[in-house]
């Protein structure tokens, strides 16, 4: 694919723009347009290759490459394989449906915002159950909190009471 037909609708259309304009106007233009030649070629090659890099994911397994040949661009498209979509024997079970919601708790009828800081591998494996489900990652966080504090049973403790075989806590002399 050779940009220069691009290139030049560009360099057309920004000398149409300064004709209206003086002579010394028309001639920056002129030379600002030679200047950028470069720069949008660039600019273009680097539109199309992100454009491929999209293509690609929606292929995968298959891939889209652009190959850069004496300024011609060539696109070299890889198509999955056929055996891809076909698997051989039975196909998968069905996933099992979704947990239902927990209820809310009695007399929640707002919702409160939580900064919460997590290690990166479990904020991507959170990510990755949370689209294994089909829900966002705040919907998924907010049932793995529901139903942890009604699965967990919770005693009430003192604001000092130990923990036994857990934790120590103190000082020693």
């Amino acid at each position: 694919m050779d940009v220069t037909p691009f290139v030049e609708n560009l360099r057309r259309a920004l000398a149409a723009s300064a004709a209206v304009a003086d002579a010394e106007t028309r001639a920056a233009v002129e030379n600002l347009t030679t200047a950028l030649d470069s720069a949008v070629r660039l600019t273009l090659i680097d539109a199309l290759s992100a454009a491929a890099d999209e293509v690609t994911r929606e292929l995968a397994p298959g891939s889209v490459e652009v190959r850069i040949r004496s300024r011609e661009l060539e696109f070299v498209v890889t198509p999955p394989p056929a055996d891809a979509f076909t698997s051989p024997g039975p196909p998968p079970p069905p996933a099992p449906p979704a947990p239902p919601e927990p209820p809310l708790p009695p007399g929640d009828a707002g919702t409160a915002r939580v900064t919460l800081r997590l290690p990166e591998p479990l904020k991507a494996q959170i990510e990755e159950a949370a689209g294994v489900e089909g829900v966002s990652v705040n919907a998924w966080l907010v049932r793995a909190v529901s139903t942890a504090l009604t699965e967990t049973p919770r005693e009430p403790r003192g604001p000092r009471a130990p923990v036994i075989g857990k934790r120590i806590s103190g000082w020693v002399r």
